[in-house]
């Protein structure tokens, strides 16, 4: 397929930190998303989870299956674009490797834990991830993905301004990714799918939970007309049918939506290659204010139906336990850690360097080792 003019081409790449032999069969990008499948962190993903906790039940997402829906997402979006697939679906895979066990309660934990040494945050630590602590490569810690990838990870919300993250700026300091411009249209495609993935399942799994019925969200935005147009289409269609056919229409109306404001939004802006979309000011890819503002109801809705359930809050705290128990725990008794993190525990200059090392430990737990680990080691 013929890339457009502001698409990343992977011949144009600005290359890897660690200088490496252009593969014969492989582009640079999908090296990059070929080295993502095959991280540690990508298949933890599995039993890590999204709202609801690993053992709550088979067919709840997990990160895995979520990451492969967003790739999904941003690769019929990539291609409708002109824009490159592979670098669009090597972002969306990788974009939350970062995260920690029970989702953003995990990671909200963390981040309090780790005030007094930095804080924590998910995108700086999925850089830190696959530039540091995948440790497989005989030339390289990391993945040594390309600087379009890394740059993608890192920035696909918009600009990273003020004060960084100390993993981000701990590596941009050696390896500059222009924190201060947009990322890519690529990358941009990748963050737009994933609120696009995770409205649209939300939704599914929230149903099978039981936390709101489908006549509930019958009334919002979008899922109304949806739910409609299968009745009109399918009268007496049985619940769970109909249910799949009013949600994929859903996710229908905001792809549909974020393809047509981005062809009208290029088209206007004329952006002459990749550079011209990062320093352009502004988003390329985005929903058009009325399904933005439809999708903020819908959002609104899963924020209180949903992630805040007093059946979810209750998980909330069990499983902020867990990590409050665990984080003190380790740092008291770093012995505890497996012995090919030792090294890195002996290099520790002091506490913050230690609390790092814990915080990067603990991050990457799935959440099934989480709760191993603390009926095992405090009960």
């Amino acid at each position: 397929m013929k890339l457009a003019p502001y698409a990343c081409d992977p011949a144009a790449s600005r290359g890897r930190l660690y200088p490496e032999a252009i593969s014969t069969f492989r582009s640079p990008f999908q090296r990059d998303r070929d080295r993502i499948i095959h991280s540690s962190a990508f298949r933890r993903l599995k039993h890590k989870t999204q709202v609801f906790v690993e053992h709550e039940g088979d067919h709840f997402r997990t990160r895995l299956t979520h990451s492969i829906e967003v790739a999904q997402v941003a690769r019929t979006i990539a291609g409708t674009l002109g824009l490159n697939g592979e670098l669009t679906e090597a972002v969306a895979l990788a974009h939350d490797l970062g995260h920690t066990p029970f989702g953003h309660t995990g990671e909200d934990a963390l981040h309090a834990l780790m005030a007094p040494y930095g804080g924590f945050d998910h995108n700086a630590q999925a850089i830190h991830i696959v530039t540091a602590l995948e440790r497989h490569y005989a030339g390289f810690d990391g993945l040594n993905l390309t600087w379009e990838t890394l740059e993608g990870i890192a920035k696909h919300n918009g600009p990273v301004s003020g004060e960084l993250p100390y993993r981000l700026a701990e590596y941009n300091a050696v390896h500059d990714l222009e924190l201060h411009t947009h990322a890519s249209a690529e990358a941009q495609v990748a963050a737009l799918s994933d609120d696009i993935a995770y409205n649209n399942h939300d939704l599914m799994d929230g149903l099978r939970a039981k936390l709101f019925t489908d006549a509930e969200i019958e009334a919002l935005p979008i899922v109304g007309p949806a739910y409609a147009e299968v009745d009109a289409t399918w009268p007496g269609l049985d619940p769970m049918r109909r249910r799949h056919e009013a949600l994929r229409r859903v996710f229908g109306v905001m792809v549909t939506d974020v393809i047509a404001t981005a062809q009208a939004t290029l088209e206007e802006a004329g952006p002459g290659d990749a550079q011209a979309v990062r320093e352009l000011g502004r988003p390329v890819i985005r929903f058009s204010q009325r399904v933005w503002q439809e999708i903020e109801v819908i959002r609104s809705f899963l924020f209180t139906r949903m992630y805040r359930a007093p059946s979810v809050m209750e998980e909330r705290a069990r499983v902020t336990q867990v990590i409050e128990a665990l984080f003190p725990l380790y740092m008291r008794r770093p012995d505890l850690l497996p012995v090919d993190w030792q090294d890195d525990i002996e290099r520790a200059g002091d506490e913050t360097a230690l609390a790092r090392i814990v915080a990067d430990y603990i991050a990457g737990m799935t959440d099934r080792f989480a709760l191993q680990q603390h009926a095992r080691l405090i009960g």
